[in-house]
This record gives structure tokens, C-alpha cells and sequence, in this order.
């Protein structure tokens, strides 16, 4: 089950409940996992919310220890893509500890939601 919602700036974020247990890890990412949480983020080159949602998710990462951010260029990981039904850029995925997907949204989110997806993961 997914949801709309509206951003700031008109745009629309799709924001999708929790997935189906697939775990990922630093194989899958190129990256180590956040010690308690992943914000993991698939970007093409040309996409400008794809800027935008870079520094939001590196501030909520500053901001929350033990947070990580990694940021995955779509096109040079298609089969992950594939195997993820990412359809748009952005697309981020909130990972606990374990690297079990448990939330995901599609377009560029707000600051206050991450914050708030990240309450499940921790």
C-alpha cells in the first residue's frame, strides 16, 4: 500500500509501507550499513530532486548517529534496480541495522519524513 504526498515545492512523494524483508548489504550498496540505520538513495545523473534529496538525506545522517547515507547511481546498477522495481529517481529505502528494507519512497522527500521513516528502522 503506498501513499501520495504533496511537497513543499508541489512535487509529489510516494511513500510505500514496509517491504518484503529484503536485506541488503555492503556487497549489493559498494558501501558498509549504518551501525543503526541506511538511507540509501538511487540517482540518475541528470535528475535535479536527486541533488536536493542528496543533502537532505546527508544532513539526517549527520544529524542521527549511527546513521549512514549511500547513494547509487541507477543506471550503473540496473540489475538492482530491477530487482528493487525502483521506477523513478530518487527512490530511497530506509534500511535498520540489518539491512532490511523497511520503508521506501519515490521523489524528493522532506527533511521532517525522513526523520520520521527513520523511527522505524531504529
Amino acid at each position: 500500500m503506498s501513499s501520495r504526498i504533496k511537497t513543499t515545492k508541489g512535487r509529489e512523494t510516494y511513500v510505500s509501507g514496509r517491504d518484503t524483508g529484503r536485506r541488503l548489504g555492503a556487497a549489493e550498496l559498494g558501501s558498509d550499513l549504518g551501525e543503526r540505520a541506511t538511507l540509501v538513495q538511487f540517482s540518475s545523473a541528470f535528475c535535479q530532486p536527486c541533488r536536493a534529496t542528496r543533502r537532505v538525506l546527508a544532513e539526517v545522517a549527520a544529524l542521527v548517529p549511527g546513521v549512514a547515507h549511500v547513494e547509487i547511481d541507477a543506471e550503473d546498477h540496473l540489475d538492482l534496480v530491477r530487482e528493487l522495481r525502483v521506477l523513478k529517481t530518487p527512490t530511497v529505502l530506509v534500511l535498520d541495522a540489518g539491512g532490511r528494507v523497511v520503508r521506501r519512497a519515490a521523489g524528493q522527500p522532506r527533511k521532517a519524513d525522513v526523520i520520521a521513516a527513520l523511527g522505524e528502522a531504529l
